[in-house]
């Protein structure tokens, strides 16, 4: 359960997350599995709200176990308004995050089908 030595990697992954968010419950965006062998570079989240009429709000998780909703969780973002018909940037690449192993990234709305979710990452092994 440890995270590789990235200056020692053999293998760099480019890999893009979607998730529309079709209800206001808690969504894995990324997950790194216990025993993984890899940790990932989250390079960017971005969200887009597709209603044309209404804001909704975005909160964004980062969980201590492979899967969302534990005990753990430290915000990223909490409920930070994203306008009818605009886009977040939530993090860029000049303030990447590494996931270590047996973590996770959840997303929550506060308007179901209101928001999609992009995020660029690279699998580290």
């Amino acid at each position: 359960m440890a995270a590789p030595n990235i200056v020692g990697v053999t293998t760099i992954t480019a890999k893009t997350a979607l998730v529309r968010l079709g209800s206001t419950s808690e969504t894995s965006l990324v997950s790194n599995a216990a025993s993984s062998g890899k940790v990932l570079k989250i390079n960017n989240i971005i969200v887009a709200n597709v209603d044309g009429a209404s804001a909704a709000t975005i909160t964004i998780t980062i969980w201590d176990t492979a899967s969302v909703g534990s005990t753990n969780g430290t915000k990223l973002a909490h409920t930070i308004n994203v306008p009818a018909d605009s886009t977040l940037v939530a993090l860029d690449k000049s303030a990447a995050i590494y996931l270590e192993e047996d973590r996770s990234i959840g997303v929550t709305a506060s308007a179901a089908d209101d928001l999609h979710v992009v995020c660029s990452y690279e699998e580290i092994s």
